[in-house]
């Protein structure tokens, strides 16, 4: 068990300290951002400054200590590893009722947690940033334990900055003595690793039937728009799915040097009132091929996996058989290398 050696009111008197951000800090936040509507890339921007600015804060005073970047690509939070300890990072924009909300999917999803988390408070135009404190997984847990019985609609644990450890020399005192297993999280089991809410990523659906009418969803792009056709013309003679294209941008991070990929989905009307889909995804950004091993997933609504395929040294694309359904069909497509999955949902 892990004791405050301060209590709550004591910790509110400390003055939250304060990390500068380095211009290099926001070139890369701009660069490691695989979100795809502008309240999602906000936030993205967000965890990168307070990942960047954080770790920097971490390795001056951990010097023996490895401190990585989690592979976790996840809207609510970013995260750093030390050893076998995990940090959840916790970016807001302001803190102006002496409150923060966190999203309740961290507890929920097994590899969303994190050993402590970090509450960072990102003033951007100052260029800085603020520890206004942290706390474990459990307590994170019991706050959302309440939430649900008094709030259970809600997506977020508000969590007032006095329950918060303000002085943040413990957590460094914590990362040096404790072993991870004293606090405990759920366990990771093949289910939660299939789960979509692991990515962050948005769970609403796609209605790829108004794509028939020339009506994309928020955060698609069409093809003209996602892909210079002129970095892609070993794609654009081979492809063959004719129809109502979108696409969206797939960043995967340190997991392919922020190599960026494109979901490429096509609609076309069929006979008996039936959709046809075809699934792609293939480079952009200048990079001729496919990172090695990346995968390509139709997963049924009850969580069945009707197709598969895998890419391979140097192909320039990968696609699944093209398939057809009757509108209110629902499914999902996965893209995943090694353990980070991308997750989109779609109703025909």
């Amino acid at each position: 068990m892990i004791n405050h050696p301060m209590s709550a009111t004591n910790v509110r008197l400390l003055l939250p300290e304060i990390l500068w951000l380095e211009p290099e800090h926001f070139e890369q936040a701009k660069i490691t951002n695989p979100a795809n509507n502008e309240q999602q890339q906000w936030q993205f921007y967000l965890n990168a400054l307070a990942t960047f600015a954080f770790s920097a804060w971490l390795e001056a005073r951990l010097l023996s200590q490895s401190i990585q970047q989690g592979s976790e690509v996840a809207v609510a939070m970013g995260y750093l590893k030390i050893g076998e300890l995990k940090l959840g990072l916790v970016a807001v924009e302001q803190v102006l009722d002496e409150s923060v909300n966190i999203p309740k999917i961290v507890t929920l999803e097994p590899q969303l947690a994190a050993h402590f988390y970090v509450v960072l408070e990102v003033l951007e135009e100052q260029e800085k940033v603020m520890i206004r404190g942290f706390l474990r997984h459990s307590e994170l847990v019991a706050y959302r334990d309440r939430e649900v019985s008094s709030n259970g609609e809600s997506e977020y644990c508000l969590i007032p900055l006095s329950a918060l450890d303000g002085e943040i020399n413990h957590l460094i005192i914590y990362i040096q003595q404790i072993e991870p297993s004293i606090v405990a999280l759920p366990m990771v089991t093949d289910q939660a690793i299939a789960a979509p809410a692991q990515t962050g990523f948005s769970q609403m659906r796609t209605h790829l039937g108004q794509w028939l009418q020339g009506v994309l969803d928020d955060g698609w792009q069409t093809i003209e728009t996602l892909i210079n056709p002129e970095a892609n013309l070993a794609w654009n003679t081979r492809q063959t799915f004719l129809g109502t294209k979108g696409g969206k941008l797939i960043n995967f991070g340190v997991q392919l040097n922020q190599q960026t990929v494109a979901l490429l989905v096509t609609v076309t009307p069929e006979s008996e009132g039936k959709i046809g889909i075809g699934v792609q995804v293939v480079p952009v950004g200048g990079v001729p091929i496919l990172p090695a091993q990346l995968r390509l997933t139709l997963i049924s609504s009850s969580e069945k996996i009707l197709q598969e395929v895998q890419s391979r040294e140097q192909d320039n694309y990968i696609q699944l058989k093209p398939f057809k359904g009757k509108p209110g069909i629902n499914f999902s497509i996965e893209v995943s290398l090694n353990d980070v999955k991308v997750r989109e949902t779609f109703e025909l």
